[in-house]
Formats: structure tokens, C-alpha cells, sequence
């Protein structure tokens, strides 16, 4: 028996409903934390729950039966496919919010000294499907409906090298050419049929900007080691979004326009990152999106992270999602995407991920695929409290969210910064 393919594609470089977002943003975070905790436990790690939930959202459309029951329990998804959809559409709409938002707020603020580059964030969805293959009308309609998908007809039976290459081009395109060969060579093959894409590129300047005379080499606990190495390290004193937890401590820093911000989190112990993980859920990432401000002296390293390509298919079957990827055989039920035939059915091959993030004193760059506030301000109490020193001087953990829903467009863990 023999089953075709569908390779998902989501690349980091860094459309409107009336629904929630939140509904799309809960599922965002729970997968990202769950993959995230499966990834190695040492080193820098940059996932983006985002991009992955999107792609592999557009799949789930396209699940039947027991697939689409598996789907949804690995991928936290509801039942109803058309509730996941325009939550989706919800918060792409939001995002689009922002990034307007943050063009207007950048206009009004450089003659004050604001920040002077708004928020840059470009989200696209693609189907690439092969030419004459019998896809349903109402798959295809759905996906571009809810994640502004259009389809591009391609000849894998022919020539799946040249579709790569093509594929690969149009995700560097939609990164600003921070996402390159994503799909690595073989990735593809004559018997693939449909490859879901979605290709995020974020950038953004702080609210506030880090002075680059503040910034100096200061010591670093790499991978939770007692002893130190010198990193550049940056220094601010502003009023945060701050919140003690259990075993950590968390900060948000802004982004123009206040609607996107970075969440920053540092464990109390010197090795303790693997037990903050552990413990991580998608309450306590709204709670520190939502935290009230303290004054807060922070010491922030700069770094960048560029990844390899992450193939996810094996740890998504680890997780249960193994019908999908036709485990056992004919098991595979994708008929809501494509009639499911007997000797002529779709599976999943692989899901192929890629993220780059920067992070300076100036802003946060991003791609798998991303503001001003003058006017944004903060009440202030009526007795000054003392201002808290937080040094983010060991493995700590961050992550891009959405302010409002707390959806999660990169996640991931700062072991080296060097």
C-alpha cells in the first residue's frame, strides 16, 4: 500500500474574524512548551510556536477521523475546525493591528526622541500542491479563508529538485533571506503531493532603547556552569512587567507599540533552567504578560541564535501524533484534504522548522517568521518602592509574545549567548 506525501514547512526570520484569538494562542503556547521540552536539554534552543501551530493548523484541516482526533490532542486543538480557523484569522488580524499601530505611534514619536523604526512583521501562508492531484474544494477553500493560503501548482512528480528549490526561494523571499534552505536536499521526492508553508519574519525596536555606553562585558554562567565567561551584556532601569515566581523570576520588555513584547524569565538558581521548563505552562506564560510593572534594574546579554533546520516529525510521533505520518500503515486519514483511496492516500513525510532571532540594544530581529508608545504610559505608585535588580547572568528562557492574548511567536532558551 502506498501513501503520498505532505512535507510542512515553517521558517523564522523573524488575515480578520471576529473570533478570539486565544483560542489559537492557548494551542500555540502548549505545543510550543511541549516541544520545547524535548528538545536537548543543553544549548541555545529557538522554536516558533506560531509558525509550527500554523502550519501544521492548515494540515489539521485536512484530518479525518482518528487522525484528526490524534491531531488535536497532540496539537491542542478543538474539534471544531472552523472555530480553530477564525481564531487563527483572529490573531493574524491582531498582529496586523500591531504592526499599523506601531507605523502611526513611530510617526508621532520621532519628533519626541521615540523610537524611530516601527514594528516589522510579515506572516504568509502557502500551499504548493501538485499539479492535476485531487485536493477538495473544500480544504482548499478553508485554508485560504483562515490562514490567507492560496495554492501554487507544482510538478514534484517531475522534478521535486526544482520544486525546492523554488519552495526554498519563496521562504527566503517572505524572510528577508534570514531563512535559507529550509527543506534540505532529499527533503522532497517524486511521491510528495503537498507542502504547507508558513514563513514568519519579525522586527522591532524596543520601546525604550538600551543605551550602547551601558553596554560591557559582565560575567555568564554558561549552560549552568559555576564558572564564567565575559558576554557583552546590556543594562536598563525602566518600569517593567515584573513577577517573582516559583523558582524564577520574569520581566517583559516592550517592543513600539507596546502591543508585542519580549518575556524574559530567570531561574533563582545558577543551573536551575531544566526545572523552570519542567514546570512552564501556558497559565504561567499569560501571568507574566500580564504582571504588574515594577521599577527594574535589568542586565540583559545580547546574542543570536541561528539554528539548522529541525526535522519535528520524529518528535511529534513521540508525542502520539503517529497516524499522520501513516504509522501503522493505512493508517493515515487525511480525506477531509484529499479522497483517501486504497492505493492512493496522503501522510505526512516530514516537518522541516528553521528560526534565526538577534537580539541588541536597539531591538530584536526574527525570522521563522514580527513598536513606538510615547503615549503608552504606566501609572506610577504613589510610594516609590525600591527598585528591583534582575541579572540575567545563567541559562534563562524567552520568548516573543503577543501582549494581548499572550500567543507565543518565538520560544526558546539562552544556554551560551556568546
Amino acid at each position: 500500500m502506498k501513501h503520498l506525501s505532505i512535507a510542512l514547512l515553517f521558517s523564522l526570520s523573524t488575515s480578520a474574524s471576529a473570533a478570539s484569538p486565544e483560542t489559537a494562542a492557548q494551542a500555540m503556547n502548549a505545543l510550543g512548551l511541549d516541544l520545547h521540552r524535548q528538545m536537548p536539554k543543553e544549548g541555545n534552543v529557538c522554536l516558533s510556536p506560531y509558525s509550527i501551530e500554523s502550519a501544521l493548523g492548515m494540515t489539521y484541516l485536512g484530518a479525518s477521523g482518528a487522525t484528526q482526533e490524534e491531531m488535536a490532542r497532540v496539537l491542542h486543538l478543538p474539534k471544531d475546525k472552523a472555530a480553530l480557523g477564525e481564531s487563527f484569522a483572529a490573531l493574524n488580524a491582531a498582529l496586523v493591528e500591531a504592526q499599523e499601530k506601531s507605523a502611526k505611534q513611530v510617526a508621532q514619536s520621532k519628533k519626541y526622541g521615540g523610537p524611530s523604526e516601527a514594528l516589522k512583521l510579515h506572516v504568509a501562508n502557502r500551499l504548493f500542491g501538485q499539479k492535476g492531484y485531487e485536493f477538495r474544494a473544500s480544504f482548499l477553500s478553508g485554508v485560504k479563508s483562515h490562514f490567507g493560503a492560496p495554492m501554487e501548482l507544482m510538478n514534484f512528480m517531475k522534478d521535486h529538485t526544482g520544486a525546492t528549490r523554488e519552495i526554498n526561494g519563496w521562504v527566503e523571499k517572505q524572510t528577508q533571506k534570514r531563512i535559507r534552505d529550509l527543506i534540505p536536499e532529499n527533503g522532497l521526492s517524486s511521491d510528495t503531493r503537498l507542502v504547507l508553508v508558513n514563513a514568519l519574519y519579525f522586527k522591532a525596536a524596543w520601546a525604550e532603547e538600551f543605551g550602547v555606553a551601558a553596554t560591557g562585558p559582565k560575567p555568564f554562567h554558561v549552560n549552568g556552569a559555576k564558572s564564567t565567561v565575559q558576554v557583552p551584556t546590556m543594562r536598563q532601569q525602566e518600569h517593567l512587567r515584573y513577577l517573582n515566581g516559583a523558582g524564577f523570576q520574569s520581566v517583559t520588555l516592550p517592543y513600539a507599540g507596546h502591543d508585542l513584547h519580549f518575556l524574559l524569565i530567570v531561574p533563582d538558581d545558577i543551573s536551575g533552567v531544566s526545572d523552570v521548563e519542567k514546570k512552564l505552562t501556558p497559565e504561567t506564560l499569560l501571568a507574566c504578560a500580564k504582571a504588574e510593572h515594577r521599577e527594574v534594574i535589568l542586565h540583559l546579554p545580547k546574542f543570536k541564535i541561528t539554528p539548522p533546520t529541525v526535522p519535528l516529525g520524529e518528535v511529534l510521533q513521540k508525542m502520539g501524533m503517529t497516524t499522520a505520518f501513516d504509522k501503522p500503515q493505512g493508517s493515515a486519514d487525511f480525506d477531509a484534504m484529499a479522497p483517501k483511496k486504497p492505493d492512493d492516500y496522503l501522510a505526512i513525510s516530514e516537518v522541516f522548522h528553521k528560526t534565526f532571532i538577534e537580539l541588541d540594544e536597539k531591538g530584536t530581529e526574527a525570522a521563522a517568521a514580527t513598536a513606538v508608545a510615547m503615549v503608552a504610559t504606566t501609572a506610577m505608585p504613589v510610594e516609590r518602592a525600591k527598585p528591583v535588580e534582575l541579572k540575567a547572568d545563567r541559562p534563562f528562557l524567552f520568548a516573543i509574545q503577543h501582549a494581548q492574548s499572550g500567543a507565543c511567536l518565538f520560544l526558546g532558551r539562552v544556554s551560551d549567548p556568546r
